[in-house]
């Protein structure tokens, strides 16, 4: 049964049991501040599971694309080190929202796995909860009962809170689950130790498959449970582990999931994968480094597919972090120094784009990204092999300390076990308890930086669900409905309102929250300091609670900034358009910030925009300001009406059935942002700048409106102090080009008389060569710029015979330099190398270069150290 068949076995079954089957979610969360990334099936629907919205259905069912780089079992350094964690996986899963409960549940489980699915039955095991005394809850005697009647009473475990009792997090919904576990042992091994002895004990072929959580609790800040108003259903079944299972596999990795990327990195990197049996330790190294890359490359595709670019923080450092960690291993394990993992995207589109179609949709880009981020960190592992090499030379014993190796790890990305390695190769070792104490601190410091403590909502009335009105109006009478208190290191104490109805947008779609302010009937006046979105639920963020928490108030959105943000966003709208009219079709959004201070718009595209094609994007958007276009808003239509009448829909982003969408002319695009009423709100549109973001990712940051006016102003005071300057009034263009002649002609003189300079320096210098070895040697500290180097040195070899020219300087403050010009016969015949030496003394003016054998520099930031670098070229000679 192929990997294809088993996920759509899954799908039908539960559909034919009333369930709608709805799409995957994106992997990268964009609008819950708890989450990066989506880490179980349950994350799309966690408004319905605290009360903050109403489920369209009662039955649900899906395929899950998810990440998980932390907790337990899924420390990023373990994946690849054995056959069943991954980062990237697709969780199976089926949901009730206040419907079936527990024996419909643990019947469908059943027949599923062994009917449909064909699992001997005396393969599984299944465990309860057992109870918890400190939470009052009992020993979970229907699910132990329910199973009774399907399975021998000795393949049913009782299972502690930490393996029986699921949690959304220290807060929130929770509940007792019952785990189904599954034996692939040879019967000889099962012979030998019952498989009950080895459930949840580590085993790599007894192993938990699904898991079913019935929802009926809610954890508070104090740690106490209170039961939820309606009970649920949400399970959720590793596709990889039964794939295995299904296909008679030993590891995850030898299933058709994963073989099609093996045989593609194994055709690649020219090395083998072996999994059968014992293996050497460095085969068991490339089996590691190709279950690591095959793995990786999954997580890496399917996040840059959801709209996420590897960065330097947040969830894009997480991407880098995953990235970086396969070229780590293809780089010491497979010996790739060159880019190679994009080459896997072709591979993983055609295996998995008929099921999540955004990857044949972004190959290019996706291709595009990664191979940039592989070309730019092999250049990093560079530099921090030559920092290696100069650590290893100022060690002062045979052991590298675990501050160095630590500062390798934390800059230049190096794993201990390369700087081991490499060590080991030197007879040197590496102080693996210093490094531990060192990655300890740090993570710590991470841990304490991001610590945030959430107390319980205090609910003070009863309201089904926040209406928002902020698309017509910017104040409006509102009472509070609840509110809790939030601390953490870098905010300090806030407290999170929510109102029973509210003008203020929250953060979402690129644009920033509104503030503004309560006004309570005593006059008392409390700032909103920003508004976000958290599971479905309307956030608004305040240094101060009102004293009279009961009152109504008056709550008003500062509308000057609203103002200014609405026509930043009718802006982006119409910058895309514009985009693709100019360049082509193929541009797509890929991000935005729309602040009231100004834009920014990523857009695929894979050139730099030249001058004229920014002037005539920016002329069309500024056409259709001109033109006064009304805004066209369609609220709360059907998505496939929307899509069908040309809407843009963007990747990355979770829809509903029914959505808003916001049309300026023949610009139309679902959004939930705000707008301005007519184009010509926005006043005028001005493009500051355009640049990369990354391989295939263009980014254009603009201004409108109070921006723009600002910006002209400041260039009118420019022009007006220009004038000044140069004393022209009339015609500063004029004034400037004189100077600019005057400045040439000056220049000229000033090269001329460096050249006499440099004539009578060269002179000096001819006259300082001494022989050694048959060889004219000039080794000296001349500072000068690196061009008169470069001169001096080629017209002194053609002046002398057999000439080797070593110069260094420091002509630049904070900046060393070292030049090597070697006669090309004199290379040749002696062997020497000039790109060698320098790349060897490089070292001593912390640094690096290279060039050719006859002539090569290289530059370094320890100017200090060009003496001792000067004292080593003889060596070579």
């Amino acid at each position: 049964m192929t990997s294809q068949e088993i996920r759509n076995l899954f799908l039908k079954f539960f559909e034919s049991k009333g369930h709608t089957i709805v799409p995957s979610a994106p992997m990268v969360i964009k609008n819950d501040p708890t989450l990066m990334f989506t880490n179980a099936g349950m994350n799309q629907f966690k408004e319905f599971f605290l009360g903050h919205a109403k489920p369209k259905h009662k039955r649900v069912a899906d395929t899950q694309k998810c990440l998980r780089v932390s907790g337990k079992h899924n420390d990023l350094e373990e994946v690849g080190r054995d056959t069943y964690h991954h980062t990237m996986f697709e969780m199976l899963g089926n949901w009730s929202f206040g419907d079936y409960f527990k024996r419909e549940a643990i019947s469908w489980a059943w027949e599923l796995l062994t009917e449909i699915y064909k699992i001997p039955k005396e393969n599984l095991y299944v465990t309860v909860f057992e109870g918890s005394e400190e939470d009052g809850v009992p020993f979970d005697q229907e699910a132990f009962d329910i199973w009774k009647e399907r399975i021998a009473e000795d393949h049913i475990l009782l299972g502690n809170k930490k393996d029986n009792f699921w949690e959304m997090g220290d807060q929130g919904p929770c509940g007792p689950c019952t785990e189904i576990h599954v034996d692939i042992r040879s019967d000889e091994e099962k012979a030998k130790v019952p498989g009950r002895d080895l459930v949840n004990n580590d085993h790599p072929q007894v192993i938990e498959i699904w898991n079913n959580v019935f929802m009926e609790f809610n954890r508070k800040a104090d740690g106490s449970l209170e039961k939820l108003p309606s009970r649920n259903v949400d399970t959720g079944m590793g596709f990889e582990r039964l794939c295995m299972v299904l296909q008679n596999k030993q590891s995850n990795y030898d299933t058709d999931v994963f073989t099609p990327l093996i045989h593609k990195v194994e055709e690649i990197t020219k090395s083998h994968y072996n999994s059968n049996g014992r293996v050497t330790p460095e085969q068991e190294h490339i089996n590691i480094a190709i279950r690591v890359i095959s793995d990786h490359i999954r997580a890496v595709a399917f996040a840059i597919a959801d709209g996420q670019l590897p960065s330097n923080n947040g969830a894009g450092y997480v991407i880098r972090r995953i990235l970086r960690r396969a070229i780590r291993y293809g780089f010491t394990f497979l010996n790739q120094k060159e880019p190679f993992i994009y080459k896997l995207v072709e591979t993983l589109a055609a295996q998995m784009g008929a099921t999540f179609p955004e990857l044949e949709k972004q190959q290019f880009l996706i291709m595009s990204v990664i191979k940039e981020e592989e070309a730019s960190f092999l250049r990093t592992l560079e530099q921090g092999l030559l920092m290696l090499d100069v650590m290893i030379q100022n060690s002062p014993d045979k052991q590298l300390s675990g501050g160095k190796a630590f500062e390798l790890y934390d800059t230049y990305g190096f794993p201990k076990d390369l700087t081991a390695l490499i060590l080991s190769e030197k007879g040197l070792t590496m102080d693996e308890e210093g490094f531990e104490v060192q990655l300890q601190k740090q993570k710590e410091r991470s841990r304490a930086a991001a610590q945030v403590k959430t107390d319980d909502w205090v609910v003070l009335r009863d309201d089904d669900e926040e209406e928002f009105i902020g698309y017509d109006a910017l104040e409006a009478v509102v009472r509070l409905v609840k509110y809790r208190r939030v601390e953490s290191q870098k905010d300090g104490t806030h407290f999170q309102l929510v109102f029973n109805t509210t003008p203020f947008y929250p953060e979402g779609g690129g644009q920033v929250g509104d503030k503004g302010t309560l006004q309570a009937a005593n006059g008392e006046l409390i700032y909103i300091l920003d508004t976000k979105k958290e599971n479905n639920l309307i956030i608004h963020i305040a240094e101060h609670l009102p004293t009279e928490l009961n009152d109504p108030f008056k709550a008003e959105v500062h509308s000057v900034a609203r103002e200014m943000a609405e026509a930043n966003h009718s802006a982006t709208h119409l910058l895309h358009q514009a985009l693709r009219e100019v360049l082509g079709t193929h541009v797509e959004q890929k991000g935005s910030r729309v602040a009231p201070e100004a834009l920014r718009f990523d857009f695929s595209h894979f050139a730099k925009l030249t001058s004229d094609e920014l002037k005539e994007v920016e002329q069309l958007v500024n056409k259709r300001i001109f033109e006064k276009i009304p805004l066209q808003e369609h609220r709360n239509i059907p998505i496939q009406q929307a899509v069908e009448s040309g809407a843009m829909a963007l990747f990355g982003e979770k829809y509903g059935d029914r959505v808003r969408m916001i049309q300026f002319g023949d610009s139309k695009e679902l959004c939930g942002g705000t707008h301005v009423k007519n184009t010509g709100d926005i006043w005028y549109f001005k493009i500051i700048s355009e640049g990369a973001v990354a391989a295939g990712i263009r980014r254009i940051e603009a201004i409108t409106r109070g921006g723009a006016m600002k910006y002209f102003t400041e260039q009118e005071q420019l022009v007006e102090r220009i004038k000044e300057t140069v004393k022209n009034t009339q015609d500063p263009v004029k004034a400037i080009t004189h100077l600019q002649e005057e400045n040439a002609a000056l220049h000229r003189e000033l090269e001329q008389l460096k050249k006499e300079q440099a004539k009578q320096l060269k002179a000096n210098l001819k006259a300082e060569f001494t022989e050694i070895n048959g060889i004219q040697c000039l080794i000296k500290q001349v500072d000068a710029e690196v061009a008169t180097l470069k001169d001096l040195a080629f017209e002194l070899g053609s002046e002398v015979k057999n000439a080797f020219v070593f110069f260094a300087s420091a002509h630049e403050e904070g900046k060393a330099l070292l030049l090597c010009y070697i006669n090309k016969e004199l290379a040749q015949a002696k062997g020497l190398d000039a790109g060698k030496i320098v790349r060897e003394l490089g070292k001593y003016i912390h640094g690096g270069g290279g060039g050719q054998p006859f002539f090569a520099t290289a530059g370094g930031k320890k100017p200090s150290g060009i003496t001792e670098a000067l004292s080593k070229v003889k060596d070579y000679l």
